[in-house]
């Protein structure tokens, strides 16, 4: 990011914007039993498009604005599915961690 474009943030660690996540979706009825997850689904997709458009256009501050809102949107998806992000989060990380493969056009391509 070019320096007029930083942004400054609160020195805290990702688990705790994690647990500001889930407050203010609970504060905002988004945790509730009449909520759907697949409209949650649809706006985590809806951001994932910002963040290719960010990508594609080179623009890096909408493309980091665009990762904390996938971010945002997946920490709800899973209390809706009541799932905890930090264990998927894990699981990811479990499989992925011993993989082995090449790296083929900028893509890793797995063993």
């Amino acid at each position: 990011m070019t320096e007029e474009k930083r942004f400054i943030q609160k020195q805290i660690n990702l688990n705790q914007y994690t647990d500001m996540i889930r407050k203010w979706a609970l504060d905002r009825g988004l945790l509730t039993a009449d909520i759907q997850p697949q409209q949650q689904m649809l706006k985590t997709v809806e951001e994932v498009g910002e963040l290719a458009r960010g990508v594609a256009y080179k623009d890096l501050w909408s493309t980091a604005d665009a990762i904390g809102d996938v971010y945002v949107c997946l920490v709800v998806l899973a209390e809706q599915l009541e799932l905890n992000i930090e264990e998927c989060i894990w699981l990811a990380y479990s499989e992925i961690e011993k993989r082995t493969g090449t790296l083929e056009d900028g893509l890793f391509k797995k063993d």
